[in-house]
């Protein structure tokens, strides 16, 4: 009887566990299928009428962004470029002075192989 027992528990565990598995699987079909939802027509409409206004802001930020490349080629110190870091609040031009501080990096890394290249083969 005991056995008996213990073994339909086993059996109501497992279809509550199948269960659980399928809710869960439907739920996550539920949100890729709203995250991957295309664009409604409207939207496309009011994009179409925002489109010069934004096209010329992009062109800005594009300029804006191409002057800071320029600014940070002629700097070369790793403090500056952090004190630039601290001071930047767009994440694109932030993205730009790490990539500067890590290029100075690996330059200096590199000349630092090269001396001791030179030394020990001296």
């Amino acid at each position: 009887e005991a056995t008996l027992d213990l073994a339909e528990r086993r059996r109501i565990r497992s279809a509550i566990r199948e269960l659980q598995r399928q809710e869960l699987e439907r739920d996550e079909e539920t949100l890729a299928s709203k995250r991957f939802r295309p664009e409604r027509s409207s939207h496309r409409q009011d994009d179409k009428e925002n489109w010069p206004q934004s096209q010329r802001l992009e062109e800005e930020q594009q300029a804006a962004l191409a002057a800071l490349s320029e600014q940070l080629e002629a700097i070369t110190s790793v403090e500056e470029l952090t004190k630039l870091l601290r001071a930047a609040g767009e994440y694109e031009e932030r993205k730009l002075i790490r990539a500067a501080i890590r290029k100075l990096r690996a330059e200096e890394i590199e000349a630092a192989t090269l001396a001791g290249n030179v030394q020990s083969s001296r």
